[in-house]
């Protein structure tokens, strides 16, 4: 028979407000419980979930196998240490934490207590990357577009480590190369942190990348457009769609790439599950979050230097 996973929500806020409801219709999972320090948040959320509502995390510490931390950024560290040092397997929301040696102590208390960290890096199950992936050979040059209207919620983050952080760290898996060099800038236009963002990062394989984040920008855009040897990509991450041109005897050819949509965070979190029942290597795991965030603190730090 298969083993239940008991899993607990920290954070009830609009994304954790959806991983509670996704885990509450997960065949092999309890979802034991919902946790945020506004009361009447956390008993709504549980209340739509069919669980209880819990508003401190450290009563979840000693009864669930695994629990996803969606909190503000600069609660990451704190609350994923206790539940590591309980034995508990995570999924820790993007940034992993918001700083390098925080990062560094979450991987180091996660592997002596032989537990899983997984990086709600959400991009990494988005149909169109997981699709293009097998066709990625050697990139050449990578351009990334991240932008969108402001919102407050993320007020206490850059928009590097709010949004243009999913591109880098899918750069990363693509380029598989260690960062040579990397140039940025940005401003700070509505919040106290950079609300723009440009990065240009050169690879030891000399692979290029151009990074664009905004979160000053009305109209939403998620792209990627990725240049190799004979063949360009292009993609479209809101909507899910591909192109690819090729040469071919001398002439370009066009054509879209058949891709099966799906629910990103449903595919994060069913994996993240599956993680945690077979011990198995999460897709995205501490490591990688890690040195997503090593590139983004960097260039963030660039912007801050500049200004």
């Amino acid at each position: 028979m298969q083993k239940v996973i008991r899993v607990a929500v920290i954070g009830a806020g609009k994304l954790g407000a959806r991983h509670a409801e996704m885990y509450s219709k997960m065949p092999g999972v309890e979802l034991v419980g919902v946790c945020d320090i506004h009361p009447d948040r956390a008993k709504d959320a549980a209340r739509r979930c069919k669980t209880k509502p819990f508003h401190d995390h450290r009563e979840l510490l000693t009864v669930v196998d695994a629990a996803s931390i969606v909190v503000p950024s600069d609660k990451h560290y704190v609350i994923s240490k206790d539940f590591l040092e309980n034995n508990v397997d995570l999924l820790i929301e993007k940034p992993i934490t918001t700083k390098l040696h925080d990062a560094d102590e979450l991987l180091q208390l996660a592997k002596k207590n032989n537990r899983i960290i997984q990086v709600g890096h959400i991009e990494r199950f988005n149909s169109a990357i997981r699709t293009i992936k097998g066709i990625i050979k050697n990139p050449r040059f990578i351009e990334c577009h991240r932008l969108g209207p402001y919102d407050a919620r993320v007020a206490d983050v850059g928009v590097t480590l709010d949004l243009m952080i999913h591109d880098i760290d899918i750069v990363l898996d693509l380029v598989k190369s260690p960062v040579k060099h990397i140039d940025a800038v940005g401003a700070c236009i509505i919040s106290k942190t950079e609300d723009i963002a440009n990065a240009r990062v050169r690879f030891e394989n000399h692979a290029v990348c151009n990074l664009t984040a905004s979160r000053v920008t009305p109209d939403v855009q998620r792209r990627i457009r990725i240049f190799q040897d004979n063949a360009y990509i292009s993609l479209d991450y809101v909507n899910q769609e591909a192109q690819i041109y090729t040469r071919e005897d001398g002439h370009i050819r066009h054509k879209k790439i058949d891709i099966k949509k799906a629910d990103s965070l449903k595919e994060e979190l069913s994996d993240f599950v599956e993680c945690v029942r077979s011990k198995k290597q999460p897709l995205v795991s501490g490591k990688e979050g890690r040195e997503a965030l090593a590139v983004a603190l960097e260039i963030s730090e660039q912007i801050h230097r500049l200004g």
